[in-house]
């Protein structure tokens, strides 16, 4: 925005600066065509239109010099803006891929999680209601881990060890009684890689 402002600028500037050349020049030719006419006789006169016709061709000089510096500073303008917008450009390409990228992330997720809530409720209608009550508490207790695999006697919900004795309860524990972790009190799963 700053470099298309001072382009902008610039393009006023010169044009601004354009107009006073043309002026000083109309001028100077009205000025010359006088002198050349004869129309000015009286020497004094005469003397001072070609003073005025010498001033009016040094300030068009110095108009035009300040013509071709606008002109200099407009073309770097111009230079920076194409630059930056092609910049823009770039950064734009890149968040449109990034968004595309992340939208189809995220109808892959909800796909996903369209597809494991009809698992779910599936599985959960084949669980005593008691024992998904349960599960749904821990869960909302637990960060969304309700029930955790004893692997190697070590609770991979906390990441804990059982101590013997409640390695020897849940060893003695009937296949459908429902044990649960003494550290983070989540239901344990008890598997063949469970060591007990």
């Amino acid at each position: 925005m700053a470099a298309q402002t001072e382009e902008s600028d610039c393009a006023r500037e010169q044009t601004k600066a354009e107009q006073d050349v043309d002026q000083v020049r109309k001028r100077a030719a009205r000025d010359q065509q006088r002198l050349d006419s004869g129309a000015v006789s009286s020497p004094k006169d005469l003397e001072n239109l070609q003073r005025e016709i010498t001033s009016l061709a040094k300030r068009q000089s110095d108009l035009e010099d300040v013509v071709l510096e606008v002109m200099e500073r407009r073309e770097s303008a111009q230079e920076r803006v194409a630059e930056l917008t092609e910049r823009v450009a770039a950064v734009q390409a890149k968040i449109d891929d990034a968004t595309g990228r992340r939208d189809a992330a995220f109808e892959e997720i909800d796909g996903e999680a369209a597809s494991v809530t009809k698992e779910r409720e599936v599985i959960a209608g084949s669980i005593p209601a008691d024992l998904l009550k349960l599960y749904d508490k821990l869960r909302a207790q637990q960060g969304g881990i309700g029930a955790a695999r004893l692997y190697q006697r070590t609770c991979q919900g906390c990441r804990q060890e059982l101590a013997i004795t409640e390695l020897n309860e849940v060893r003695q524990a009937a296949s459908d009684t429902v044990v649960r972790c003494e550290n983070c009190r989540r239901i344990l799963v008890r598997t063949a890689d469970s060591g007990l």
